[in-house]
């Protein structure tokens, strides 16, 4: 079965760092590509960023560029998100997926985790 599991969200003030993990499982070899997204009460589901699991190749959104780095352990199934410098309008629900194409646009991929919360807040 095809399962995607997040972890790793929680409370932290701004300025504060998290490092989520998306651990998948179950996915055929051309579901390559993991993304992370992230949504907010009455928001679209926005792209945070993205990696080829097969070369590394990465995307990020331009409100996290310099402050957030994605990356793998292709050995554990792992794909990391971690975030630096926090910031407020950080805070969201932060989802993981996978689908077959390099890219921050959701619609691309078609299996998704159950998310994990993360608030910035003093």
């Amino acid at each position: 079965q095809a399962q995607l599991v997040e972890s790793g969200g929680g409370l932290v003030q701004p300025g504060g760092s998290l490092r989520l993990s998306c651990v998948a499982s179950g996915f055929s070899l051309d579901y390559n590509v993991v993304g992370w997204f992230r949504q907010v009460p009455g928001k679209e589901r926005e792209g945070v960023s993205c990696i080829s699991t097969s070369d590394g190749s990465t995307d990020y959104a331009d409100s996290v560029k310099g402050r957030f780095t994605i990356s793998r352990d292709n050995a554990k199934n792992i794909v990391y998100l971690q975030m630096n410098s926090l910031k407020p309008e950080d805070t969201a629900v932060y989802y993981c997926a996978t689908g077959p194409k390099l890219t921050i646009w959701a619609t691309a991929y078609d299996y998704w985790g159950q998310g994990t919360q993360v608030t910035v807040s003093s």
